[in-house]
């Protein structure tokens, strides 16, 4: 999944908890899903910093 993919279901996740109707079980596991992805993204993030680091370092 791309980073913009990612935030795309994460904006689907925040939809889904803005929702008053959503059951309380249901918001939890879509919370944990909305964290679990928003780690990738912060995986992805730190991952490219690290390359833009390194290529800078090169030069």
């Amino acid at each position: 999944m791309t980073l913009e993919e990612t935030f795309e279901k994460i904006d689907e996740v925040m939809e889904k908890l803005s929702d008053d109707s959503l059951p309380l079980e249901e918001s939890f596991a879509v919370y944990k899903e909305g964290m679990e992805l928003l780690g990738k993204c912060q995986k992805t993030i730190d991952d490219i910093e690290k390359k833009v680091e390194e290529l800078n370092n090169d030069t």
